[in-house]
């Protein structure tokens, strides 16, 4: 990377000179007539230009499978085109679609708790099933909840890095990383063979936003990096939604101010369809939506008496032993032995702490429920 070279600059001087090899054959003198390029940036093009290998670039790109998309190019993202600073070139593991400017990103903590990565996952899944491209980063916690969501229910995906694209990071993720690429893409700014330094993930998130049409925020500590997500959503005049949590979680903190300050409240995916509706009609149609609205009505579930009082107490925020034994008016003993047969029938979860979660979609009893 050149210091001070932004994407901003780097569009004003491919604009001019037409490609990559004839900027860097420029001298200083001809770099300095474009606006924005003062004698500083011009005489750090010039110093650095030496340690870029054009051709060690070009390798790597064919070695990897990867395709390089100009910003003028019928293949570059038309809700990227929109934003103040787009990458001016993108490199692309994958295959990037017209129906991709469908899409809402998922994005919030790497330290998620078992409800964020549920409600991530969850949400994902149904954006993916009207159609709608998940976007996300491909970090640890959220990202790759989403990412997998979509995935589960053979939807589109999209993983924007931080990184060049030969340098999968997190390391673990490396299998994930190929099954995005599979149904969807992973795309970044970085040249290849450019590692994942901090400084790189901010820049990423405006790509995020930017691709998308909505910012869902699932847990955001007050220094997340998916709060710089929703900023750069604000200033794109994309939509931001968040998922509440408990005013007590340190996770929840971003979460909870950012619906203070106007972000639209999320507890399931009608909230995030019904506030896009405008941007999406022509691509969902309202049978669609009434369709999904149906599906989040639990089927017939054949609960006792006790137990439907139970989970009619329940819902996915993480709800306290004690407060369910209070509301359900139950015994002590009467919820705690109908929360275990609940659990069993994978109705609820128990977090860390007594607390319990309704979970979004009751499933089938199997062998896999029990590690068989």
């Amino acid at each position: 990377m050149i210091p001070q070279l932004s994407s901003i600059r780097i569009k004003r001087l491919i604009d001019y000179f037409g490609n990559i090899q004839d900027i860097l054959k420029a001298s200083e003198s001809e770099l300095q007539k474009i606006e924005g390029i003062g004698r500083t940036v011009a005489r750090n093009i010039v110093t650095k230009r030496a340690d870029i290998d054009i051709n060690e670039e070009l390798n790597l790109i064919n070695k990897h499978n990867i395709e390089v998309v100009a910003f003028d190019e019928t293949e570059y993202p038309e809700n990227l085109k929109t934003i103040y600073d787009p990458p001016p070139i993108l490199y692309i593991k994958g295959k990037l679609k017209q129906k991709d400017n469908l899409s809402v990103a998922i994005v919030g903590s790497r330290r998620a708790s078992f409800y964020g990565l549920s409600m991530a996952e969850g949400i994902a899944s149904e954006l993916a099933e009207f159609g709608i491209t998940v976007i996300s980063g491909m970090a640890r916690g959220i990202d790759g909840a989403a990412h997998k969501g979509a995935l589960k229910v053979e939807g589109r995906t999209i993983a924007v890095l931080g990184s060049g694209l030969d340098c999968v990071y997190p390391p673990e993720n490396k299998k994930l990383f190929g099954q995005i690429v599979e149904s969807g893409a992973v795309i970044s700014e970085f040249p290849m063979g450019t590692k994942p330094l901090a400084g790189n993930f901010p820049r990423r998130n405006r790509i995020i936003s930017g691709l998308s049409q909505g910012v869902v925020v699932v847990e955001a500590s007050r220094n997340s990096g998916a709060l710089i997500t929703a900023d750069f959503a604000l200033e794109q005049s994309r939509e931001v939604f968040a998922i509440p949590g408990k005013a007590d979680s340190l996770t929840s903190f971003g979460t909870n101010r950012l619906i203070k300050q106007g972000a639209k409240l999320v507890d399931n995916v009608e909230d995030i369809i019904e506030e896009l509706q405008l941007k999406i009609k022509d691509h969902i149609k309202q049978s669609k939506i009434k369709k999904s609205k149906e599906s989040v009505i639990p089927p017939k579930l054949n609960l006792t008496l006790e137990e439907d009082k139970i989970y009619n107490n329940i819902n996915a925020k993480p709800k306290y032993v004690d407060e369910i034994i209070e509301d359900s008016g139950l015994s002590t003993e009467r919820v705690l032995v109908n929360l275990m047969q609940m659990e069993i029938k994978h109705l609820v979860k128990q977090l860390p702490g007594k607390f319990f979660i309704r979970l979004r979609s009751p499933k089938p009893l199997t062998k896999a429920s029990f590690g068989g």
